[in-house]
């Protein structure tokens, strides 16, 4: 799975390559129907309960659609940086993109309005793969760098490094690696994907600790990629990008 998100009782999930979101019944998890984009590739996905669409970003064409959710089949599209990878939706309602190629935040309005660009060069992300507002205004932003190991930093508005989390190899949790996807906590804690290492990881809001997240698998995750907090259900979405069936996970009594 590329992405998982949700909204009432909707689960958007989109597949590795696809061109189509699926959407199924949060209760009974039976699929319901299809959002296709007509050309491009589904990378991310964000869902705004305020304006009842679904967001989804294609990084072939550089562009981010708008879909809306109530009934209509209307579908808006604009231009972002280039790469969009993963998306959120912060606390005005607007939509926050992560642009992998060209190491930047883009935060737009429902209607495609730039409201700000944040370039992520000078505090040192490379590889920016998703961004989200946390209350205090400030973005935390998941770097997947290729040549060292990952990070998970906070950038302020104004662009300046607030802190940063760089485990070393003798810290609990070790070093981190391809962290493809993060939520966040009404408490501003932050959960990592980390991808290569087959796990989930909660790193606290001070960004000074990091634990382990312990789910009840059968097994072990493989190569977790997609990952929603819905807080409201105290349930978490965690979807693979790899292994041998590319499975959704669905965990409920999570409460972090």
């Amino acid at each position: 799975m590329r992405a998982v998100t949700s909204l009432g009782d909707d689960v958007f999930v989109v597949r590795y390559g696809s061109q189509q979101v699926e959407v199924y019944d949060a209760g009974t998890f039976t699929l319901q129907r299809h959002i296709v984009l007509p050309d491009g590739r589904i990378w991310g996905l964000a869902a705004c309960a305020h304006h009842q669409c679904l967001y989804v970003s294609d990084d072939v064409n550089n562009n981010i659609h708008r879909a809306e959710l109530s009934g209509s089949k209307a579908v808006k599209q604009w231009s972002v940086a280039g790469g969009p990878a993963c998306l959120s939706v912060n606390r005005a309602h607007n939509v926050v993109v992560a642009c992998l190629k060209t190491n930047k935040i883009q935060e737009y309005t429902t209607h495609g309005a730039l409201v700000r660009e944040i370039s992520l060069e000078q505090v040192g992300v490379s590889w920016p793969w998703r961004a989200v507002q946390l209350s205090t205004g400030d973005y935390v932003v998941s770097d997947c760098e290729w040549t060292s190991p990952d990070t998970v930093s906070v950038v302020g508005v104004d662009g300046q490094l607030v802190r940063r989390y760089r485990p070393s190899q003798t810290s609990d949790v070790g070093q981190m690696s391809s962290l493809t996807s993060l939520a966040v906590t009404k408490n501003d804690d932050i959960l990592v994907a980390d991808h290569d290492n087959n796990r989930i990881l909660l790193i606290n809001r001070s960004l000074s600790s990091a634990r382990e997240l312990t789910l009840p698998v059968d097994g072990r995750i493989q190569w977790p990629c997609g990952l929603c907090l819905d807080e409201s259900r105290a349930r978490l979405y965690v979807g693979e990008e790899g292994g041998r069936s590319c499975r959704l996970f669905v965990f409920d009594g999570v409460r972090l």
